[in-house]
């Protein structure tokens, strides 16, 4: 395939497939948006007017000078036809870039006819390539080459326990071997529910919000996702999806001959190190930013990785290997967990920024006098 050229991209999908649109609109020197591949309806004819591209309404109708069809249409682990419009692509030669979640049993036929058209594949969970999980991950890595991770913690709903295993795997270096432990519902209303288990030989605590509202599932999780890798010099910790990265240094004092502890002086230079630092920029992105910005540079993230592996085929045979772990690790996590339960809550009302603001600042204003 030539490199003089941006590949052309096909989007099929315009709900979550927006994001995936905007990623095109950044003007990446190498992709190129030449359709959009929905149903017809009023929406995806506005969308692909106002970007200019053709739209079609059957994969037959998509041409075989596409390079890459990014599917951003729900797989059948989610009721919907994104496996098998993957292989119509991949059968023709066309190389694709697949939304997750998809199941190990949808992704094994999707390689097949991968191969038989000699297409790239790879599934895209997204959020491994947020600017600050990439940047934990680079942190994770030089932190293992140090010392063997003691532990992994997990917090995350339900909806993106696919993309935070993928995180979790790509920052332990692998993830075989895994295994999960039976549920522990939480006790006395507390809505996450834990499964103890390892993963590549790291003991492992994931706590999942196993709830969706069905109605409205993109909405009413307590938290997306957040991830800590304990070592014995300290906690390297993700709070957050789209940052901060943190380093909390492990508190250890050096003891008298009497057992008292030694909190200054000679043998205590660790202690002089922050007992939390921020490694890489402060977060303080709107999830406006989020959505226009961070997520859409994540895609291209994704576009990249596959644009590499297209004329390298260990590449190609290690994104397929990957994808195949992920999904198999997480069907068996949400098999322990079972099928989530159905809420229908109000519309969270928000807590005023100032008011928090002016909590911490009154705290803040009263040190060094006496409360």
């Amino acid at each position: 395939m030539s490199a003089l050229r941006p590949l052309n991209v096909v989007v099929a999908g315009t709900g979550f497939g927006r994001v995936y649109l905007d990623a095109l609109a950044k003007q990446d020197p190498a992709f190129r948006l030449t359709g959009l591949l929905a149903r017809g309806g009023t929406t995806s004819r506005s969308i692909a007017a106002a970007l200019g591209v053709p739209l079609y309404v059957a994969p037959e109708n998509v041409p075989d000078s596409t390079d890459i069809v990014c599917v951003v249409v729900r797989s059948g682990a989610t009721g919907g036809p994104g496996s098998e419009l993957a292989a119509h692509f991949l059968r023709r030669g066309i190389h694709v870039l697949q939304e997750h979640p998809v199941h190990h049993d949808e992704i094994a036929p999707c390689l097949k006819a991968a191969r038989q058209g000699n297409a790239a594949y790879a599934v895209n969970t997204l959020h491994p390539n947020l600017a600050p999980a990439r940047r934990f991950l680079a942190v994770a890595k030089v932190a293992i080459q140090q010392q063997k991770p003691a532990y992994l913690d997990i917090a995350c709903n339900s909806q993106m326990l696919y993309p935070l295993l993928d995180l979790a795997g790509r920052a332990l270096g692998g993830m075989r071997p895994w295994s999960f432990g039976e549920p522990m519902a939480g006790q006395g209303g507390h809505p996450l529910t834990t499964l103890h288990g390892c993963m590549n030989e790291v003991p492992l605590c994931l706590r999942v919000q196993n709830a969706v509202h069905p109605d409205d599932p993109d909405n009413h999780s307590f938290l997306l996702g957040q991830m800590a890798i304990g070592f014995e010099g300290g906690v390297l910790a993700l709070p957050e999806l789209h940052g901060p990265v943190l380093w909390h240094a492990r508190l250890h004092a050096p003891r008298t001959a009497e057992g008292r502890l030694i909190t200054s002086g000679p043998a205590t230079e660790r202690l002089a190190e922050p007992s939390t630092e921020m490694l890489g920029p402060p977060p303080g992105d709107s999830w406006h930013v989020a959505f226009e910005e961070t997520w859409p540079r994540a895609v291209l993230v994704a576009l990249h990785d596959l644009k590499d592996s297209i004329d390298d085929p260990v590449r190609r045979r290690a994104a397929n290997i990957w994808a195949m772990d992920v999904s198999q690790c997480w069907n068996e996590a949400s098999q322990r967990l079972g099928m989530p339960a159905i809420i229908r809550p109000d519309i969270p009302p928000p807590i005023p920024l100032d008011a928090l603001h002016a909590a911490a600042d009154s705290i803040a204003s009263t040190e060094g006098t006496r409360l």
